[in-house]
């Protein structure tokens, strides 16, 4: 199983090229479909007929910041047990299925949604889509398959979170960051909290936010949309919408009036690191409450600031002062509530953690004071569009693209007109929202170092990690 990922795939490509793309391939881009079954099921076609294959996903909108408050890790608890069964079609049978016809298959939670997608031949389409229909509404839980499967999601969490620096650095951080949105708990959920989790737990969530009239099924491939309607009438169709789904409404964050930070310190670390985490808007906060072009500005911002080698981070503090080895940044607009712009670098021998800190904050007010250059602004936003149309090559990455977008407040238009908001940023909006958003009494900074603490044996398959509050 696995978590939210990058759905953009990265392409070589000059400046000139860069500019001359986006005219050719929205001339020559997938005629998209957006449909609406009677029961409430979106459905959203892509074709691409270059190979006889299929990408079928379906996405709920469920994540893990819909969870019940003490039960975190629940949304992914459920992903993994939608694999246990139905009345119809007992556990296993589903994938031995998927792997008999040559297909792949997996699934993923996030905090905003949960979704199951399948790679397969284009005459198996209906075949998974049936399957799908099936445990949409009809999955079958018994003790014996919901307890040996909270060990599983347990040892996830043991090999994501617990044996991994990195990652307990980012949750403290999260759980710092958000001081009352539930975006602030790991999406695997917290160790004692998972360990409670029950059947009954399971399939109360499930029957309150699994349904067709709270799902998105998004087909890329070898099929034309007309095709696919009339499979999902004839599968998805036929399930009953459900009734008490409601609107998600969340807990939302108060004015954040102080800069935060936090040192983790584990003996397996091997590079230190630093990271900031500033809490901003996401594409549909900033377009709720009419903060136009602040996301995409951010977006640029972000490309600018930290992708690739040319950054200004990475030139600045690695190549130029040498008081890096790396050093990046990046903004995720992909969130149904506040989102996330992060700058993260490891020091060079003999640089503290503070000093490289300084040195990153000088970078950030550099841009806030005198803004961006031209030559900046315009290659980062051709290099933007340019690597949105490679990922047309990808019909998975199309796929989660427009999955990904209909699950946090966006819709097939604000997909298709992206390019066209990207190319409208300009210079002065990029200056205007690194001054509003990236103040230090909105962040978060986290130290990551190494533990030389003498340690005490721990039960297998727990390390410890410790973790302090610095001033």
């Amino acid at each position: 199983m696995t978590f939210k990922t990058n759905v953009f795939l990265a392409g070589a490509v000059t400046l000139a090229a860069a500019l001359s793309l986006p005219a050719i391939a929205e001339a020559a881009g997938p005629r998209i479909a957006d449909f609406k079954l009677a029961n409430g099921l979106e459905l959203v076609v892509i074709p691409d007929h270059r190979a006889p294959v299929v990408t079928h996903m379906i996405w709920y909108k469920v994540g893990a910041a819909d969870e019940t408050a003490g039960k975190s890790g629940l949304a992914h608890f459920l992903e993994h047990l939608m694999f246990k069964g139905t009345a119809k079609h007992p556990a296993g049978q589903f994938s031995t299925v998927v792997a008999r016809i040559g297909g792949q298959e997996n699934a993923f939670t996030s905090s905003d949604y949960t979704g199951y997608y399948q790679r397969v031949p284009a005459e198996q389409l209906k075949t998974v889509m049936e399957f799908e229909a099936d445990r949409m509404t009809g999955l079958v839980l018994t003790y014996a398959v919901v307890l040996p499967e909270r060990d599983v999601i347990l040892e996830e969490r043991n090999q994501r979170m617990e044996n991994n620096p990195r990652s307990r650095l980012g949750e403290q951080m999260d759980a710092a960051l958000f001081l009352n949105h539930p975006y602030g708990k790991p999406i695997i959920g917290w160790r004692h909290e998972m360990e409670q989790l029950s059947r009954d737990d399971a399939i109360a969530f499930y029957k309150r936010f699994y349904g067709p009239n709270d799902a998105v099924v998004v087909i890329a491939g070898d099929i034309e949309p007309d095709a696919a309607l009339k499979l999902a009438q004839d599968t998805y169709g036929k399930v009953k919408r459900v009734d008490g789904i409601q609107t998600r409404q969340r807990p939302q964050e108060p004015p954040q009036v102080a800069p935060r930070s936090l040192t983790l310190a584990d003996p397996r670390v091997e590079q230190p690191a630093v990271q900031r985490s500033y809490l901003v808007p996401s594409f549909a906060t900033a377009k709720a409450n009419k903060l136009s072009g602040q996301s995409e500005a951010l977006e640029v911002l972000g490309h600018i600031l930290g992708t690739g080698s040319n950054s200004r981070m990475y030139r600045a503090l690695v190549v130029d002062k040498h008081v890096a080895v790396s050093a990046g940044a990046s903004y995720d607009s992909s969130a149904l509530d506040m989102a996330k712009f992060i700058f993260y670098a490891s020091p060079g021998a003999g640089v503290t953690l503070p000093q490289l800190e300084a040195e990153a904050d000088a970078v950030i007010a550099q841009v806030i004071d005198k803004g961006v250059t031209d030559e900046e602004l315009e290659r980062a936003k051709a290099r933007m569009i340019a690597d949105a149309i490679y990922a047309q090559d990808n019909q998975a990455s199309m796929a989660r693209w427009y999955g990904q977008a209909l699950m946090t407040g966006s819709t097939v238009d604000d997909v298709r007109q992206w390019p066209d908001r990207i190319r409208a940023v300009t210079a002065q909006q990029v200056q205007d929202v690194a001054r509003e958003w990236l103040d230090k009494k909105r962040s978060v900074t986290g130290y990551l170092i190494k533990d030389t603490t003498p340690r005490v044996e721990q039960p297998a398959g727990i390390q410890p990690v410790k973790a302090e509050k610095r001033s």
